[in-house]
Formats: structure tokens, sequence, C-alpha cells
């Protein structure tokens, strides 16, 4: 084919011009008839399309690629699903599943409680109905962030970039710097990707772009890979930066409002699915940026919860007091900036803090009250609870908070065999 090809074009390369442009529209042709040509022209030796669901015929051309040399381009096809109707009739539900009905494909074991991405769709339509400036981007991910309702309501403000998330951010940079407010719908794992763009194109400017990282924390059974536990560390260190974090579902949705209103970079990271059952306002008002809220005061300890850890702990702080320990627990509900203020007052209460997070220790909320206490020379004892220096393997949710010690349970336990010397 290669051959008869040269020929062809050096032919009608002699009718100059005329000849030029056909030779140009003939390669054009043939690109879009074989798509293997683009592969060939870089080198590759190009296979297919197969069919990736025919298991035997794939293995038997896999073992025929065997020997051939050089760079091969084996281009497969799949059906998503295949085999199991309930799944190749809703790929996207079945993309990512917990317990379900194998002969129905119905859920199993949900909670009735709104999920943190419904709590966030919602408001964002919401908001997005007040002011036609605010745009949404994603990353070729409108399902799993919620952006699907928006998507649908606002198809002119909304932009799917593909597996993009530097250009998703970049663009948004762009969108901003033209008097815009796009938010930028990310899982919290695949946020790591553009790190360099929100630095230098988004922060280093100022520029007000709000990021919605979903499935911050532990993701449960998609396991190491998407366990959106490193966003806080590796985002901490940035100026410029507003790093927030609801306690549910309700919070989640009066947070979107203060990101909007803020004017600045804004991350808001929430976990994946149900929330904590609470009602949700009708009416939406930004917080105060910065600012924490007592929920539960105590003489002997504080715990000083962020995001989806305030509900437990909470619960925690019950069953201390059953056992002779008055704890108080404080909603920090901001990384950054931290409320300082709000960790004075508990220190007039006891010498005791303890920080609890869902994300890695190392960097984490629990560093930035670590280095406000050192940094300013203050007397007292801190426990840290969040997950360690290794990569959490899959398993069900209350499985993993347990073993990391971030449950309410292991809050408890930490508490009363934390000794102080």
């Amino acid at each position: 084919m290669q051959l008869a090809e040269e020929k062809a074009t050096n032919f009608l390369k002699r009718f100059d011009e005329l000849g030029n442009n056909a030779a140009k529209l003939a390669k054009r042709a043939r690109s879009i008839l074989f798509p293997g040509t683009l592969f060939e022209e870089m080198g590759f030796r190009y296979f297919g399309p197969v069919d990736g669901n025919d298991i035997n015929a794939l293995l038997e051309v896999l073992e025929t690629l065997k020997t051939v040399k050089g760079p091969v381009m084996l281009h497969v096809v799949t059906k998503k699903g295949k085999g199991y109707e309930p799944a190749e009739k809703n790929p996207t539900k079945f993309h990512g599943v917990g317990i379900f009905d194998v002969d129905t494909g119905d859920s199993l074991g949900k909670s009735g409680a709104v999920t943190f991405t419904k709590a966030f769709s919602q408001a964002l339509v919401k908001l997005a109905e007040e002011d036609d400036k605010i745009c949404a981007i994603t990353a070729a991910m409108p399902e799993g962030t919620g952006l699907d309702a928006f998507r649908d309501k606002f198809p002119s403000r909304y932009f799917d970039v593909g597996i993009a998330e530097e250009h998703a951010a970049t663009f948004a940079a762009g969108l901003a710097a033209g008097g815009q407010k796009p938010l930028v719908a990310l899982y919290s794992t695949f946020a790591q990707r553009c790190y360099d763009q929100i630095l230098h194109d988004i922060c280093l400017q100022k520029l007000p772009v709000v990021f919605a990282l979903d499935r911050a924390g532990l993701v449960g059974e998609d396991g190491p890979t998407h366990h959106g536990v490193f966003d806080i560390s590796f985002l901490r260190s940035i100026p410029n930066l507003t790093i927030a974090a609801p306690a549910d579902e309700n919070e989640l949705q009066h947070m979107l409002k203060t990101a909007f209103s803020a004017n600045t970079p804004f991350v808001l990271r929430y976990p994946r699915g149900a929330g904590f059952d609470v009602s949700l306002d009708k009416e939406l008002k930004p917080l105060d940026i910065g600012k924490g809220t007592w929920l539960t005061k105590g003489k002997d300890v504080t715990i000083l919860a962020i995001g989806n850890r305030v509900h437990p702990a909470l619960k925690a702080a019950e069953t201390l007091r059953d056992k002779g320990v008055d704890a108080g627990v404080i909603n920090m509900r901001f990384v950054k900036p931290l409320d300082t203020k709000i960790i004075e007052e508990a220190l007039k209460r006891s010498s005791k803090l303890v920080t609890v997070e869902d994300n890695m220790l190392a960097g984490g909320f629990g560093s930035a009250v670590a280095e406000y206490l050192a940094d300013h020379n203050k007397a007292a004892y801190l426990l840290r609870l969040g997950i360690g220096d290794e990569f959490t393997p899959h398993a069900k949710l209350a499985l993993l908070y347990d073993q990391v010690g971030i449950s309410e349970n292991a809050i408890v336990k930490h508490i009363l065999q934390w000794k102080i010397k």
C-alpha cells in the first residue's frame, strides 16, 4: 500500500500546484478512510481494529504480533459492560459501583441521604440561574462530578475538555481573566495532574477560579489510584489559595456560594457518596472565610475536625463524655486560611488538641495546626489523626476509616489511649 501511495503521490506532483493539492487531498482522505495511517507515519505498524470482547480472537492476534519486529499499534474496540445487560444499557452507572443486585442491576444498601455530589450539582444549577457568568468545566467526568445537570440546563456555559485536567485549569484561568466565573469539577485524585497550572496560571495571578474536588478523602472500593487523600497536602503551600472542606451536604452548598463570592482562587473538597442526612437550606448564604465554629465545648480535650470527619468527631465526643472525658468539637471548615483565633479559644479551655482529617498526615490539616502552635510557641499537646505514610488499599469505607484511625470508634480509642508525659 505504501509503495502504491508513493507512486501516486509522485505522479500527481508532476502537475505542479494542482497536483500538490490533489496529493494533499488524497493523503487526508486516506487518513479518514484508514485510521492507522497516522500511526504508520509515526513509525508504528498498525493492526486493527479488532473485537476486544472476543477473548480468543484477541489472544490469537496478540500471539501473532509477538513475531512482528519494531513498534506496533494494536487498535482494540470493546463494549463497556459487554455480556451483562444492565451494564450495557447503563455503562455510566456501572463505571464505578458498590453493592448491587446481580439479577436486576439495582443498587443495594444505599443510604437515603442526598449525596455530596448531588448537593453540589443542585447548588451549582441554582447559583448559575442567578448569575450568567458562572460556567463549568470538567475533564470527561460530567456524570461523576454532577455537572450533567448543569450541562443539560446551560449547554453554552458547559465545557468538557476530555481527559486533560491541565487544559481545564488553563482554560479556566483564561475565562476568569476575561471576567467569567469558571468552576472546574474534578476528582481529587486527578487534581494533581494540573498542579502546575493551579500554581502558575491561576494562583500566581490571583484569578477567581473555583475547583470542586469530588471524591476527596478515602473512596472505598476504587482503591489507591482514586483515594483523594493528597490534595490538602500538595495545595496548602500555594499562596492566594483558599481551601475549604464542608462537614456535610448542607454546608457544601453554602461553601459553593462562598467560593463564587470570594473573588479568589478557591478549592472546595468533599467526599464521595451519601451525606449525613441533614436537611438542605433553601437559601444559600456565604460563610465567613477562614472561620470555624464551635459545635460543643469541653474542658478536657478539644477535637479540631475538618470536612467529613466532623460528624464522626461529634459522635466520638458523646462517647467520650460517657467514659468520663469532657471533649469539645470544632468544625474548622477551612484548612487555609486557618482559624487561629478559634484555636486560641480552644487552648484556653484545654491544652490538649486533637486534629482529625480524611487526608494524609504529612502536610495536611493537622500539620497546619502543628505549624501554628510551633511557630507561636504555644503550650499545647497535639494528637494528629489522619492517614499515615502509605498507600491505602481498597475496601469498604467503614473498614478503611477504622484501619487508618479516623472512624468514630477509632477517634475515641486514640484519645483514651493518649498519654501525656
